[in-house]
């Protein structure tokens, strides 16, 4: 199947979520309302026949072939004036119903104009908006599986839809993030012009998954050079492209197949093992992995004594195996990685912590 290329002309352009109908329902929607303004206005000149006169017949009867005719030139015109309302009555139904029918049908015939003008402004105005605001986000290159999956993890865990923008050249994914409720920047993100739009110099995180692994490092070098504080996450599909990926400036490289295949070598030795790996990698029941801070009561404690399942210990910025010997008793600023029930929601901050006021706190 060819590769789906995005027009030049919307390369790098902001399209926000909107609700949207079909263009088909648009415009039927259109069509019959038109035909009932027609219709409506036919019956009423026709059965006010006797108070309409037709220059151009000796007996100045109105027909119904008549009245269509009238109807068509008033409705889109002012008329001819060969057929003309005669008594007061009528007069004044061409001034109070006829002529508002008249606007409403030249409205419906350059409504479509009128919309698309209409669409356009305010998608600038959305999009200007949405710049102004737009700041310690998180930008997501590639709506793919791995991107649809690493935004489910973020909003899983209480990060907002509005918080996030994804960058991708395919008109699929752009269907699929707006049907999502995502804003979208289309473009190649190894164009810097495209990771300009989407605010990467303002963001505070970086996802990065393309389908290519020489497409992520360019991305990553493009990313660096804007961000250079950012965090950057970026999904490798060979082993071999890790350090290449790491090199470019990525903070944390996954190796996608080899990660795939260690977990279908394991469900393979051991189903139990297997089972359980892909509970720690799926969210909304069962375990979760997640990091927290350590809380006041837990400091000069071991990471085995502690109610969570600590399997890590982040330290000065490394990470340290709860085995480590110099992690045994755990110190102020540590944080710990941490096996929890879904239940609990494991990213939710306990209260308790160094960075809160905390009544069992003793002076150091």
């Amino acid at each position: 199947m060819p590769e789906q290329t995005t027009p030049e002309s919307t390369i790098g352009r902001i399209r926000l979520p909107a609700n949207t109908r079909s263009p088909w329902w648009e415009l039927g929607r259109r069509i019959l309302a038109a035909l009932a303004i027609l219709v409506f206005t036919v019956l009423l000149v026709y059965f006010d026949s006797k108070g309409y006169v037709d220059n151009s017949d000796p007996k100045n009867e109105v027909s119904l072939v008549d009245a269509i005719y009238y109807t068509t030139v008033t409705l889109s015109t002012t008329g001819y004036g060969d057929i003309a309302p005669a008594t007061q009555q009528a007069r004044l139904v061409n001034a109070f119903v006829i002529t508002p029918l008249r606007i409403a049908f030249l409205v419906l015939l350059i409504g479509t104009t009128i919309e698309v003008l209409a669409t356009q402004g305010r998608e600038k105005f959305r999009a200007s908006r949405w710049r102004k605001h737009m700041d310690d986000h998180v930008v997501v290159i590639g709506y793919g599986t791995k991107g649809r999956s690493a935004v489910d993890t973020l909003l899983t865990n209480g990060l907002a839809k509005e918080s996030i923008i994804i960058v991708d050249p395919s008109n699929a994914a752009l269907g699929e993030a707006h049907s999502d409720g995502l804003a979208v920047v289309t473009g190649d993100a190894t164009r810097r012009e495209v990771l300009v739009r989407a605010g990467v110099a303002q963001a505070r995180q970086v996802i990065i998954t393309t389908d290519r692994d020489d497409s992520t490092v360019l991305a990553t070098l493009n990313v660096r050079f804007l961000n250079p504080d950012a965090y950057v996450v970026a999904a490798v599909r060979e082993q071999n492209n890790v350090q290449p990926v790491r090199q470019s400036g990525a903070d944390s490289v996954i190796t996608s197949s080899d990660a795939v295949g260690r977990l279908l070598g394991l469900s393979s030795l051991s189903p139990t093992l297997g089972s359980v790996m892909e509970d720690l990698l799926t969210y909304g029941d069962g375990l979760e992995v997640a990091e927290r801070d350590l809380l006041v009561p837990e400091v000069g404690k071991s990471p085995q004594s502690l109610p969570d399942q600590v399997i890590a210990v982040v330290r000065d910025g490394q990470v340290h195996r709860y085995f480590d010997p110099v992690v045994t008793q755990l110190a102020r600023g540590d944080r710990l990685v941490v096996v929890r029930p879904a239940q609990e929601l494991p990213w939710a901050p306990r209260p308790g912590t160094h960075g809160e006021e905390d009544t069992s706190e003793t002076n150091d």
